[in-house]
């Protein structure tokens, strides 16, 4: 069963800045698309950051210019800068493949105060 950790959280005043990390336990991870989610309070997860195999990204236009995913295959980490951050990206970011395994990890917070 896949592992997923993510930390990097917190509290933050809008315009500022977060780096979160995940770290999975999967065999094949370098082959996997890996997408950061988040789930804003009472909203359905949403992709916010994409990385393919081989670095190539992908973004909706919500986080486009302010985050950037990266990944480390040979630690089987996956992290996402978050710059000019905004109230409205307070939630809880979680990392799964895309499409997502049925495992989730704890996910971690981030809040935004304006």
């Amino acid at each position: 069963q896949v592992q997923l950790v993510e930390s990097g959280g917190g509290l933050v005043q809008s315009g500022g800045s977060l780096r979160l990390s995940c770290t999975v336990s999967t065999e094949f991870f370098s082959s996997d698309i890996i997408g950061w989610y988040h789930q804003a309070p009472g909203k359905q997860r949403e992709v916010v950051a994409t990385i393919f195999h081989g670095g190539i990204t992908s973004y909706p236009d919500s986080s486009k210019g302010r985050f950037t995913i990266s990944r480390d295959d040979a630690q089987n980490t996956v992290y996402l800068q978050m710059e000019s951050l905004k109230p409205e990206d307070t939630g809880v970011y979680y990392c799964n493949r895309i499409p997502p395994w049925a495992n989730w990890g704890q996910g971690t917070q981030v809040t935004v105060s304006s």
